[in-house]
């Protein structure tokens, strides 16, 4: 017979259905391969349907420039171009502003003002990418061309560097309209880590700070950033995949043109998703699809490369804390 517990409660029984965790363990274990199956599934259907193009081109599609439908030559320079100085653009603008947004968040605003705006910030996010393409083309692209573009040229078109950086016809679609567009997009995802990161810092680090005499940004710099370095290296590397795999708002302003003139920002180009957007369902099957889809592992393999380089970066930062 089981004795009773002096204190009135009940004696513990052993678990009466071991059955239950197997079933979980199963489950887990399926949902993980499975996962890992489609993945595979993925790279294995990307690689068949491009072996047309693999075969005809090989790796001289990654730096040729021809893109010609008419013709059926194909190259793939001027939509991975686009893709990277998109992104590119995105993330000198967006870092910057995200980690204001979170400074201010976690060490300036006043607490009525605090909630509302991190709710703002976050409504960004839920805004859909078709919304900031039309806004771009109608509304901030005239905008960008006569108060930024235009004076831009004014200053600079003379400079050896700058001036070609700059050239190429004022209109507000382009290169430098898309990345600003998708900055936009992604300042909500790396605001709202960042400023989940600053907050796990423990007040007793930062308060020790601000009785040695530090000032808020020393404070930020030398407590918050070392002890949160790995989840804003993540933010950041969360709003780049973000920003690499957009498609209608880049499509809407980027031009959509298959030709690189200059290395201006000024100038309309293409990107992976747009070019995938705006053809793959009109072409024909053969090498025009193939070429597509070529893109399409092209675009895979550079996220694979970014985010396996994120993961390298995160696990040295792990080993150097506390150093």
């Amino acid at each position: 017979m089981e004795r009773s517990d002096p204190t009135g409660r009940p004696p513990e029984r052993r678990r009466s259905k071991p059955w239950a965790d197997t079933v979980f363990s199963v489950l887990a274990h399926s949902a993980a391969l499975l996962t890992l199956a489609v993945l595979a599934g993925i790279i294995v259907s990307l690689f068949i349907g491009a072996a047309p193009a693999i075969q005809e081109y090989g790796l001289g599609f990654l730096w040729s420039a021809d893109w010609d439908p008419v013709q059926n030559k194909y190259g793939g320079l001027v939509m991975i171009y686009g893709t990277l100085m998109t992104s590119i653009i995105a993330l000198l603008i967006a870092v910057p502003v995200s980690f204001g947004i979170a400074l201010f968040l976690t060490e300036l605003s006043p607490k009525w003002l605090k909630r509302p705006l991190g709710i703002a910030v976050e409504l960004l996010a839920a805004v859909p990418s078709i919304v900031y393409g039309m806004w771009g083309l109608l509304v901030f692209g005239p905008l960008l061309a006569q108060f930024v573009q235009q004076p831009l040229q004014s200053a600079f078109g003379n400079v050896p560097v700058l001036g070609a950086l700059f050239s190429g016809p004022p209109v507000g679609i382009g290169i430098l309209s898309a990345g600003i567009i998708l900055a936009i997009m992604v300042i909500p995802f790396i605001a709202s880590v960042m400023r989940d990161v600053f907050e796990v810092t423990p007040p007793m680090l930062k308060e020790s700070a601000y009785g040695l005499g530090s000032t808020t940004w020393e404070v930020v710099w030398k407590v918050v950033l070392p002890y949160t370095k790995t989840g804003v290296v993540g933010g950041i590397m969360l709003g780049l995949g973000r920003a690499l795999g957009e498609t209608m708002a880049v499509t809407f302003v980027i031009g959509n043109m298959n030709q690189l003139n200059s290395l201006s920002v000024f100038e309309a180009a293409n990107s992976i998703t747009s070019a995938l957007a705006n053809e793959f369902a009109e072409a024909g099957e053969g090498l025009h699809q193939a070429s597509l889809i070529y893109l399409g592992l092209i675009l895979f393999f550079i996220t694979f490369v970014v985010l396996a380089f994120s993961k390298v970066l995160l696990s040295r930062l792990k080993k150097g804390e506390g150093a």
